[in-house]
């Protein structure tokens, strides 16, 4: 059995290449993790860190890092992480195969 992995984007791998010259942070990782909450039970967030954490799941990319906790992992086992630029404004999103049901925003979603 082949255990599902999380991509990402090239357009994810350039805001955070792009984020990280303008903050002057050669360390900079972008943090995705999942939360309880939101209108369909679990939610997505994104923060910046400087350090990964012993037990987190590392994705590089064109030598950029994603990090992800490895109690996040688990519900974004085959997702892809994206960056986007819209009507709604501008942001990091995740398309994950394994959410149920999602919110109209795609911020929450269910398993």
């Amino acid at each position: 059995m082949t255990e599902a992995t999380i991509d990402v984007s090239p357009e994810a791998v350039a805001k955070l290449k792009a984020l990280k010259a303008e903050e002057r942070d050669p360390e900079l990782k972008l943090r995705v993790f999942v939360t309880g909450g939101g209108c369909a039970g679990f939610q997505y967030g994104f923060t910046f860190d400087d350090e990964a954490a012993e037990d987190d799941a590392v994705i590089q990319v064109e030598g950029e890092q994603f990090v992800i906790d490895a109690l996040s992992y688990q519900y974004l086992q085959g997702s892809v992480v994206h960056y986007e630029e819209g009507l709604q404004g501008a942001r990091f999103s995740i398309e994950n195969q394994s959410a149920v049901t999602t919110c109209g925003c795609g911020a929450s979603f269910a398993i």
